[in-house]
């Protein structure tokens, strides 16, 4: 007997279950890839903040970064540019990645106010949100907070199973099952005077102790 509609001898196929561990993981990162892709075109058609004609801030990085960092606004390159961590501060954090022997394709950056607005307090709660969602799809196992602004922002979120985390600099605090997090300075700052770079750098290069933990797998 047949399913009405179905000629004889017709079967459903199905597309190949991965099997091996690297076919796994192959279908996760194109999943992750496609998913933030969309969110980027979401992002830029979004006008719930007033940025005029230019156009948001996007994360760069591995879809599937161990790390990911964050900070609160853009600063005038990555509004030119569109991307995060674009300029100086970028260029000082990778070499302060490879200081830590920390291999920068492991990595994710973004930004809570991603609207280059005139005044970060006009961003959309909405905005600051996607966050949120940029975690859900790149699943970092550490955030590293740029600044309190950062911190209280993701505090804000509530993610699901997290705990709020506490205004203490250069220390990893567990943030949600299989996800820490670090608070340092905010490197747009630090880089201006002698005295802020130490400061971030003693607090930073706590992450290259949390990454020499890390296991190989």
């Amino acid at each position: 007997m047949h399913a009405q509609g179905q000629a004889a001898g017709a079967r459903k196929t199905f597309a190949p279950m991965p099997v091996t561990d690297d076919e796994i993981r192959e279908r996760y990162l194109d999943r992750a890839i496609r998913e933030l892709n969309l969110l980027s075109r979401e992002i830029q058609e979004c006008r719930l903040c007033p940025r005029g004609a230019l156009m948001p801030v996007l994360g760069s990085g591995h879809p599937q970064a161990d790390i990911m960092l964050a900070k609160y606004a853009p600063r005038p390159s990555e509004i030119e540019e569109g991307v995060a961590f674009y300029g100086r501060s970028g260029t000082a954090l990778m070499k302060s990645l490879r200081r830590l022997q920390i291999d920068p394709l492991a990595v994710y950056g973004t930004l809570f106010v991603k609207c280059p607005v005139a005044d970060t307090a006009l961003a959309d709660p909405g905005c600051l949100a996607r966050v949120a969602e940029e975690i859900a799809i790149v699943q970092p196992k550490i955030i590293v907070l740029m600044g309190e602004d950062a911190l209280e922002a993701l505090n804000e979120l509530a993610l699901p199973l997290a705990r709020p985390l506490s205004p203490i600099v250069g220390e990893v605090q567990p943030l949600a099952p299989q996800m820490a997090a670090l608070l340092v300075p905010n490197i747009d700052v630090a880089l201006d005077e002698e005295h802020t770079k130490r400061a971030f750098w003693s607090a930073f290069r706590a992450l290259g102790d949390w990454w020499a933990e890390l296991p190989p797998y």
